[in-house]
């Protein structure tokens, strides 16, 4: 056995009901090691974890810890064998005590020795070198040091391998910084961590090597020194260097030199959601686009400038005239719909007709005490299910009853009834099938060609180039670049990306 061995997983097989989301994936993880473990959304990353700490059973495979074969069919288990993991969202109990919350569930209730504990809670915070008393209560605490607190915990369960699932997300960069020492300290100390994060910036600044997975495929293992951002971009998005094919003329779009007159503009536009102020605009007839790995702030930056974020600071401009958009119903009256990235969530009433689903913003700014007549509602709703093809036994039937694609037109037709001046969608295509991705493709450049501004959200590419003539390109919270005409290519959104290397 190789002695810095700590964790090796082995042809591990991951089936749910349609969907094979790990195929014999392999992953190693050494003592004192940061290795990062990256993919695009549907990858395999969070199934690979909750098979590793027991919420999900495997279907094949081996782990291997410390040399010996385990199994593990609970969280419980994985934490007896040192395996702990620190989500995004915070699991403690802000109204406990530093201590309290380290120690919650191993003391012994009314026995509990409080003066040892809150010893033992301050020697490791000290070891740790974490700022916070054990006595202080951890709702007081900023995010990033209730972070720290969690990763105390893990260590003191005797954690062998610690499991950080996007860690900085709710971080500043001082946080991050604190957070990158803690992580160097347990590396020192022999821990093996694994770091789940869309942050390229902080991969290459902490990790020692890096994992990628792909559609539920391993793609590699690398060193860090040994894999350029670019390439590590390319490896995520399943696209090589030199076999992209410019995809551009397969499908003419609208050109940013036909582009009319200014319709939306946005200056330092920032919002509670972090990120950094940015500058944009879209003309009239164009069809333009955020692109990024997911989690750049894509879809931060669109849910700024319809108003579904808070906006923190920042000019709006309609039309050349300056206007305050604080809600989406602003945005609304000013011409802009929004189609969002999650429709399960944001988009679709599961409950309601398909009818119901349709006239809901158009309901929404008539306002909900004059409703329309049910021949009007079923004028609209026929109009649109014929123009899109939605497939539904009826205007009647619930939308929850329907395919994921025919839901999605559904949320369109309830936009497009709105006649906007400016449409975002987020994801429109997301989950559906190829013919219905098609459908939606052309009716944006359609739609375009009629005088409509669109901005356009993919985590395909491919799809970005056949209908945007011009992309914001994101990474890490913040623009940065802007690609159009000749410069419209994966290679060069691949370059940008990475940073110009």
């Amino acid at each position: 056995m190789d002695n810095n061995s700590l964790l090796k997983m082995r042809a591990i097989d991951k089936t749910f009901p349609g969907v094979r989301a790990l195929q014999k994936v392999d992953f190693t993880l050494n003592k004192g090691e940061i290795h990062a473990l990256m993919g695009e959304n549907g990858a395999g990353k969070s199934t690979l974890i909750k098979v590793l700490t027991g919420v999900y059973p495997k279907d094949g495979g081996a782990i291997i810890l410390d040399g010996k074969s385990v199994n593990i069919h609970s969280p419980q288990d994985a934490q007896k064998l040192g395996i702990s993991t620190v989500y995004q969202e915070i699991t403690l109990c802000p109204n406990l005590t530093v201590a309290e919350n380290m120690y919650v569930s191993r003391g012994k209730g009314p026995l509990t020795n409080w003066k040892k504990m809150n010893a033992d809670a301050d020697r490791l915070l000290k070891k740790l070198d974490i700022p916070a008393r054990a006595t202080q209560q951890l709702g007081n605490c900023s995010i990033a040091v209730q972070q720290m607190v969690a990763i105390a915990r893990a260590v003191d369960m005797d954690c062998k391998v610690l499991i950080l699932d996007e860690p900085t997300s709710s971080l500043d960069e001082q946080e991050v910084e604190k957070l990158f020492g803690l992580m160097r300290d347990l590396k020192a100390l022999g821990v093996g961590i694994i770091f789940v994060t869309h942050f390229l910036d902080q991969v290459y600044e902490v990790c020692d090597k890096i994992t990628v997975l792909r559609d539920g495929q391993l793609v590699g293992e690398y060193e860090i020194r040994d894999l350029p951002r670019v390439k590590l971009v390319a490896k995520m998005l399943g696209k090589e260097m030199d076999d992209l094919s410019d995809i551009k003329g397969e499908q003419e779009g609208y050109h940013a030199e036909d582009a009319g007159s200014r319709v939306f503009e946005a200056e330092q536009l920032c919002s509670v959601s972090g990120i950094k102020p940015f500058n944009f605009y879209i003309n009239k007839g164009e069809v333009n686009g955020f692109t990024g790995l997911l989690g750049s702030g894509r879809s931060e930056c669109v849910r700024a400038i319809f108003g579904a974020d808070r906006v923190t600071g920042g000019k709006v401009r309609v039309n050349g005239r300056q206007v305050k958009i604080h809600s989406p119903r602003d945005a609304m009256k000013n011409g802009i719909a929004y189609l969002p990235e999650d429709r399960k969530i944001d988009g679709i009433i599961g409950d309601l007709s398909v009818r119901d689903n349709i006239i809901l913003a158009l309901q929404v700014m008539k306002g909900f005490f004059k409703p329309f007549s049910k021949a009007q509602a079923n004028q609209f709703a026929d109009e649109y299910i014929k123009k899109l093809s939605i497939k539904t036994a009826s205007a009647d039937t619930p939308i929850k009853s329907l395919s994921g694609g025919n839901q999605q037109k559904v949320i369109l037709a309830r936009w497009l009834l709105m006649h906007p001046e400016y449409l975002i969608l987020d994801e429109p295509t997301r989950g559906i099938d190829v013919g219905t991705k098609v459908d939606i493709q052309k009716l944006v450049l359609e739609l375009a060609s009629e005088g409509m501004s669109v901005t356009f959200i993919s985590s395909e590419t491919d799809e970005m180039l056949r209908t945007c003539s011009r992309l914001v390109v994101m990474r890490d919270r913040k623009v940065v670049g802007e690609l159009s005409g000749e410069d419209l290519t994966q290679t060069k959104i691949m370059s940008t990306i990475a940073g110009g290397e």
